[in-house]
């Protein structure tokens, strides 16, 4: 190429990269990942194991971790970062699973397992699930607790993790033990050792970027203590429960196949609903409160329970959870369902609050499931939070994200794997990106023409009526 040529193809090249680098930067910053869920069994066969004939076992949900489908551990409120250009993702999610089996005389258990706090990472075509761990070792017993163990090894062979839309979405990746996870597996299982796939759906927001904000001025001003009285009326509270894990899964399961509604403010925080709008009075440690929200069961073989009007009472530490109730058969106002422990209830920065107290079932509380359970039973755990003061924050419901577009297949993943920006995908201002590129092909464009029309000057008539400005290069 002349140097003529070559001087202005090189002006111009360096126009067009000034004018793609800004938009190519501004699209490569990482996006925030907040809410969402992941599923995952962790291993089917060791699920039946410890609840069968042999170890004799159970399993208990901690974190707000609820069960979904068939054996499946729903994980909630993911937290994390997402580049659209690279497929870099990495998301944690909250709630945790704890096994036991083979009890001792003693009352303990030889097999001990807890596994919480699921970290997925994703980087190319490899992933990697991690885990915190508290496990008993087989034969042994040594207790160890490790957090952050790369427990799993996530297949990614065939997805395309790049994109530009508000969510991420997998459906049943395949994922093998790794060698750390099989040690802290207990020695159960081998590293390379097949688990349950993981599936798992997260919402991306866009990275804001914030100015700086000016130091004020000190000013000689009065901080006092935020001061609490003995008896104060609530300004707000809510009580979570869930009532009992196994009936839920009764309720949608093969035999009643039914559902739950939840009306009246009710909300759904996967594994528990949330009543909300407490109003009452707590003073020294003792609580009244009642709460807003319904939640209705129905299903086959004449499955309809109602409870409503929620109310909790605190008093020398025993908490009572009370509710109206209507089911088949039986029909009750402030019916106290559950019991539980809330020793020490204090109020601490204007918030009460207990959580996940074990609960047991009331002698009244069995005719509300048609004496489906016997008194003393174990229900799910109650967490309640009631605030004194109006700057007081309630504990946050988990967070599952929106519902997960349906995966184009197995082993595709949302969003689309093409690269898309609009201005919903950052902040909300004019795309940089499609600018960027607009100009560039103008750029571009003009550098071939001149290129074209240098070279036409120094070459034969012949090669002229044979080139065209595609084959100028």
């Amino acid at each position: 190429m002349p140097a003529p040529a070559r001087a202005l193809v090189a002006v111009l090249c360096a126009a067009v990269l000034g004018a793609l680098l800004p938009a190519t930067a501004a699209h490569a910053a990482s996006r925030t990942v907040q809410g969402g869920r992941l599923d995952w069994g962790v291993k089917s066969s060791f699920q039946s194991y410890v609840t069968g004939p042999i170890a004799q076992g159970s399993y208990s949900l901690t974190g707000g971790a609820a069960t979904v489908g068939s054996g499946g551990f729903r994980f909630h409120s993911a937290t994390g970062t997402y580049d659209g250009d690279t497929g870099a993702f990495r998301a944690s999610f909250s709630g945790g699973v704890h096994f036991v089996g083979h009890r001792t005389d003693a009352g303990t258990y030889q097999l001990d397992l807890a596994l919480s706090r699921p970290t997925v990472r994703i980087s190319g075509s490899t992933g990697t699930l991690y885990v915190d761990v508290t496990s008993k070792a087989k034969g042994t017993g040594t207790v160890t607790t490790s957090r952050r163990v790369p427990f799993a090894a996530l297949s990614l062979s065939g997805i395309d993790m790049r994109g530009g839309g508000e969510a991420v979405a997998l459906d049943n990746v395949p994922a093998t033990l790794t060698s750390q996870g099989a040690r802290s597996f207990a020695g159960y299982y081998t590293a390379g050792t097949a688990l349950d796939p993981v599936s798992l759906s997260a919402d991306v927001v866009a990275a804001k970027t914030t100015e700086p904000t000016p130091s004020p001025t000190p000013t000689a001003t009065k901080s006092p203590a935020k001061k609490e009285t003995s008896g104060r009326k609530l300004v707000d509270g809510a009580v979570d429960w869930g009532v009992r894990r196994t009936f839920r899964e009764y309720v949608t399961g093969d035999i009643a196949k039914g559902e739950w509604a939840l009306s009246s403010g009710a909300e759904d925080g996967g594994a528990l609903f949330r009543f909300p709008d407490g109003r009452g009075t707590f003073e020294n440690g003792d609580l009244r409160a009642s709460f807003k929200g319904a939640v209705r069961f129905t299903g086959a073989h004449g499955l309809d329970l109602r409870l409503s009007g929620v109310r909790v009472t605190v008093e020398d530490g025993k908490g009572t959870l009370s509710a109206d109730v209507t089911a088949a058969g039986f029909t009750g106002d402030e019916v106290p369902l559950v019991t539980f422990t809330a020793k020490d209830l204090k109020a601490e920065g204007g918030l009460a609050k207990v959580t996940e107290a074990p609960a047991e079932l009331t002698a009244q509380g069995t005719k509300a499931f048609g004496g489906m359970y016997r008194a003393g039973t174990g229900m799910d755990p109650v967490s309640l939070a009631v605030a004194t003061t109006a700057d007081a924050e309630l504990p946050a419901l988990p967070d599952l994200g929106s519902d997960p577009t349906p995966a184009k297949s197995s082993a595709s993943a949302e969003p689309s794997a093409e690269p898309v920006v609009s201005a919903s995908d950052d902040d909300g201002s004019v795309p940089a990106l499609p600018i960027g590129l607009a100009a560039g092909s103008l750029l571009l464009a003009a550098a071939a023409f001149a290129f074209v029309t240098v070279r036409r000057r120094r070459t034969r008539p012949a090669a002229e009526t044979a080139a065209s400005p595609s084959d100028a290069d």
